[in-house]
């Protein structure tokens, strides 16, 4: 590939400036770096999860209660629907969970 200089530099700005226009191309290199700092927060987090965990736990396993069956929206149900009856049963499983279970 050969080295860009700064007519290079220079037409390739201009051609960005005519696609985007002035007033929108911050706005772009502003989206552009968010994009890049999710994507960087992203890798490392999958670097983290590679990586073998230094020390070893032991986890007794704690008696459940009997799944509960997920509720299925009905097929003719709208998004809203299907999406607040999602949401229900999560309100109900963190309630189940952050309960205290007795042994």
């Amino acid at each position: 590939m050969p080295n860009l200089g700064v007519p290079e530099l220079l037409i390739i700005g201009l051609v960005l400036v005519l696609l985007f226009g002035a007033k929108k191309l911050p706005d772009t290199a502003r989206s552009l770096g968010r994009s890049l700092r999710i994507f960087k927060s992203e890798t490392s987090k999958l670097r983290e999860d590679d990586e073998p965990a230094p020390t070893a736990t032991v986890v007794q396993p704690q008696p459940t209660a009997a799944p509960q069956p997920i509720a299925q929206a009905p097929a003719d149900a709208t998004v809203e629907e299907q999406a607040r009856a999602l949401e229900e049963q999560a309100a109900r499983l963190r309630a189940q969970a952050s309960t205290p279970k007795s042994q």
